[in-house]
């Protein structure tokens, strides 16, 4: 079962196109995986993905970028849960 990963993506307002660019050569689905803050003033891009590992989730982001990205495991979490965490 793979994990999900949440991705975040940093980069400059220099880098902003050559990332948007080489994200659509990787394929129409990768770029609409993300939300981007790009238009606020804030250059990084999120997104939730599904894979094995960390490694295999940034694969899925522009190679030049992976080095400043960081891919971090999340779920869902009940109450019940939470509390157990905090015991």
């Amino acid at each position: 079962m793979k994990k999900q990963f949440l991705v975040e993506i940093p980069h400059t307002k220099e880098e902003c196109m050559m990332a948007m660019d080489e994200m659509l050569g990787m394929g129409e689905g990768v770029l609409a995986q993300f939300v981007w803050g790009c238009q606020f003033g804030e250059h990084k891009g999120w997104a939730i993905i599904d894979e094995d590992s960390p490694e295999e989730a940034l694969k899925n982001i522009p190679s030049f970028l992976r080095d400043k990205a960081r891919a971090q495991e999340v779920s869902e979490i009940t109450k019940e849960q939470l509390k157990t965490l905090h015991e």
